[in-house]
């Protein structure tokens, strides 16, 4: 007999295939027990049109996991932990936190079982991967902070400026590489100072040198 299965059947189908069974399982059994329905013209109809709702359903959901995916993608979050001078944590940030901390920053709400790590038990820079999505595969930056530093990176961040999480040392500094760089005035200047010279056809050091070796 075919029938529809509405169950995954171990060794005969998935839910939503229709199969052949022998008779008396199916009368006997899948069909008693709702498991499975028999294939006559009728229910065939409904189910194809069952199908179309299902894999509707399932674009819908798999287009707003892509979309999810996308927000959360690279998402920055900081964590201050109390941790020994190797960097080592007393403990561990969890992926309770991670995806309480990311609710809280995005108001995405995942279940913490995307969350492909194992808690993080030391200080520094962890790219953290999320299973979401078919499209692309999103990643957590998380930051993990010594305790007594988390306010002076929160500020050096605030800045522009890199602090390390372990140390507290300023790794590069926007104050101090905004200095280092000319400014547009000082562009400009050294720009008119240059077509000057070159209108006055000042001579090049290989034109002098040429002049002297005559003069010798």
């Amino acid at each position: 007999m075919d029938v529809i299965l509405l169950q995954d059947i171990y060794k005969h189908g998935v839910a939503g295939q229709v199969v052949s069974v022998a008779d008396g399982f199916a009368r006997n059994y899948l069909i008693p027990r709702k498991m499975a329905v028999k294939a006559t013209t009728g229910s065939m109809k409904a189910h194809q049109k069952l199908t179309e709702q299902v894999e509707a359903r399932r674009a819908a959901y798999e287009n707003m996991l892509n979309e999810l995916a996308r927000q959360i993608d690279g998402t920055e979050l900081v964590f201050g932990r109390r941790a020994a001078v190797t960097g080592k944590l007393f403990g561990s940030v969890t992926t309770q936190e991670i995806a309480d901390a990311l609710m809280e920053k995005t108001g995405v709400d995942i279940n913490r079982r995307r969350i492909s790590q194992q808690g993080l038990r030391e200080v520094g820079h962890h790219a953290v991967p999320v299973r979401l999505g078919s499209e692309i595969a999103p990643e957590l930056k998380v930051v993990i902070v010594r305790e007594e530093l988390l306010a002076d990176f929160l500020e050096a961040q605030a800045r522009g400026d890199e602090m390390n999480p372990l140390t507290g040392d300023i790794i590069n500094s926007a104050a101090a590489a905004e200095e280092a760089a000319p400014s547009a005035e000082e562009v400009e200047t050294a720009a008119a100072v240059e077509a000057a010279l070159e209108e006055a056809d000042v001579p090049q050091v290989a034109d002098v040198d040429a002049a002297d070796a005559e003069a010798e």
